[in-house]
């Protein structure tokens, strides 16, 4: 079969277009021909050896995938690498099956990033119509569909996002509020100003300066998820300002709900009603194929793409 290897770890050039032989059968896994393969952050630091659960050179990356079982039947999974291929043998714990109103893109956005922004907002952060939410990144896979949920739910929503393109895609999905985050210079006070007051809620994915800018623009007793640090930079939490402030910094990492019987379930169901009744709707970005797995890594990592990037095994 085609797939992608990581022979060393590395930059988008060790991401490798190569024949491997197709996986074997487990017991309590399905065998998927892969359609699409999602794209996420969390490859490329697979890819980088630096993930919270690493894997071991060589290896085929992609913990995300949509396929189809020998019986024709349409099913996207998490997995722990072995995405970017035309074979993927996948946990039927991890996999669900995806209703006949729902596309394949949709589905394959709804996987990963639809479960995070989900259990962020509702299994971790607990947002309900009293929240003020700030979201960043909010015209990527995650912020798209968290603005979306958290507006469902009643909250105001305050998006971040570094261009105008992207901040004018953010008011399109229902943000009422924006701020552009190109910049942390004056990033807690402009997060104030745009939000009317500090804000009750927030996510946080970025680390550093606008880790502190954040925990900063958080009101008393306001919370903050963190679930990413794409600058690589850590946000070291000063002590003095939870107690004088109250506010608490949770860590959120989605292969922590895994094991759980409950909330991955009920997520999924929950994403996949809200998508076949129409107000929700992924962000859906570039299509590559799958030999162009370099470019769609150096393009992510640029903040070059917007919402759900997919690898076309087909193609």
């Amino acid at each position: 079969m085609r797939a992608i290897a990581v022979r060393e770890f590395g930059g988008p050039e060790v991401l490798e277009l190569t024949e491997m032989p197709e996986p074997g059968d487990r017991p309590g896994h399905l065998r998927l021909r892969t359609r699409l393969a999602g794209v996420n952050y969390a490859d490329v630091h697979l890819r980088e050896g630096t993930y919270p659960a690493p894997m071991p050179a060589p290896f085929i990356p992609g913990n995300e995938v949509l396929g189809v079982t020998e019986d024709g039947r349409r099913y996207v999974a998490l997995s722990r690498g072995g995405g970017y291929a035309e074979t993927a043998v996948v946990h039927r714990k991890l996999a669900f099956e995806v209703p006949d109103g729902v596309a394949d893109h949709d589905a394959v956005a709804l996987m990963l990033q639809g479960n995070t922004a989900w259990n962020l907002l509702f299994t971790d952060l607990r947002v309900t119509a009293e929240d003020t939410l700030l979201v960043p990144a909010a015209a990527g896979g995650v912020g798209s569909l968290a603005v979306q949920l958290a507006k469902h739910a009643g909250a105001k929503v305050v998006a971040m996002a570094s261009s105008e393109e992207k901040r004018h895609t953010a008011v399109e999905l229902g943000a009422d509020a924006v701020v552009d985050s190109s910049t942390a210079e004056g990033l807690t006070e402009r997060i104030v100003e745009a939000a009317g007051g500090p804000v009750s809620a927030a996510l946080e994915m970025t680390g550093g300066d606008v880790f502190h800018a954040t925990l900063a623009a958080l009101t008393p007793r306001g919370r903050m998820s963190v679930f990413g640090a794409v600058t690589g930079v850590d946000g070291l939490v000063p002590i003095t300002s939870l107690l004088a402030g109250s506010k608490a910094v949770s860590g959120f990492w989605l292969p922590n709900l895994y094991p759980s019987r409950t909330h991955l379930k009920d997520s999924m169901s929950a994403l996949f009603a809200a998508v076949s009744d129409g107000w929700l709707k992924p962000l859906n970005g570039p299509v590559y194929k799958l030999g162009q797995a370099r470019q769609a890594h150096h393009d992510l990592t640029a903040r070059r793409t917007t919402g759900k990037v997919v690898l076309d095994v087909d193609r």
